[in-house]
């Protein structure tokens, strides 16, 4: 399991200069760019992921949990209890969902607004 952290900004570019210019972050993917709405950052230290500050009513923060296998990670928390009735809304808090970006993921959300994204490199 590895976990990223996501962090809201109000100012993409800004951010990136700080974690890129201060703290020797560098981009994972040096095409991206501040108008992709989500950078991923890396140094020795580990991965860290930038997103736009969207607004004041999204509460709480979320993190990537990168693993192998979302498909029976999902069927296990289902065994467990999870409801998936509260974000009926959002396809990908129902059960793993083949994103575009080349990822397959499933998200929990606590009663307090916090993520765990739940993701596994598509096959």
């Amino acid at each position: 399991m590895k976990m990223i952290p996501l962090f809201k900004c109000r100012d993409l570019r800004q951010a990136v200069g700080f974690y890129t210019n201060v703290l020797d972050f560098r981009l994972k993917y040096p095409e991206a760019t501040a108008d992709d709405g989500v950078i991923d950052l890396v140094s020795e230290f580990g991965e860290l992921q930038l997103t736009i500050y969207e607004s004041d009513r999204l509460f709480g923060s979320v993190v990537n949990v990168w693993i192998d296998d979302v498909d029976s990670e999902f069927k296990r928390y289902i065994s467990r209890g999870l409801d998936t009735s509260v974000k009926k809304e959002s396809p990908v808090h129902q059960g793993p969902t083949d994103q575009t970006w080349g990822a397959r993921e499933f998200y929990v959300t606590d009663t307090d607004g916090n993520t765990l994204r739940f993701c596994q490199r598509q096959r």
